[in-house]
């Protein structure tokens, strides 16, 4: 199959209203650095409901790909992808939210990347029980 077989497979997926098929297309334009496509693409997929759509977009956010950087967004859609289960985005909420100093709600955060499997979660996690954030108790249930 060509590329051009594969960019009309996708396209007649999209029309469908796929939502992987158009992060797909979004992953591919954002590589070819088309970002004007690539935040169309997924902003359509994240508007059905696509986490990982969302968590592009608050990438897209965070460095001004295609978008002008906008902390307000890119927490919009970093939130969005978390709630709809994407691991990764709630690891950088729990980062964001250490930053800022609010260690309560990072721990929050880890615990349920950690209940995902994501291994940045439970390594961060570690940590935290090492330097009295976590009880022994909830360190262990989330490892569940």
């Amino acid at each position: 199959e060509t590329q051009a077989e594969a960019d009309r497979n996708y396209m007649k997926r999209i029309e469908a209203g796929d939502p992987v098929a158009m992060r797909q297309m979004g992953w591919k334009s954002k590589y070819e650095g088309d970002y004007s496509s690539a935040f169309e693409y997924l902003t359509m997929a994240a508007k059905l409901g696509d986490a990982e759509s969302h968590n592009q977009l608050s990438l897209m956010y965070l460095k001004g790909n295609g978008v002008e950087k906008d902390e307000k967004m890119q927490m919009y859609h970093l939130e969005k992808s978390a709630i709809a289960g994407h691991p990764y985005a709630r690891y950088n909420l729990a980062c964001y939210e250490a930053i800022n100093e609010r260690s309560d709600r990072a721990v929050k955060h880890l615990i349920i990347g950690a209940n995902f499997g994501h291994d940045k979660s439970i390594q961060a996690l570690k940590q935290c029980y090492k330097s009295g954030l976590v009880s022994k108790e909830e360190f262990a249930a989330s490892l569940r």
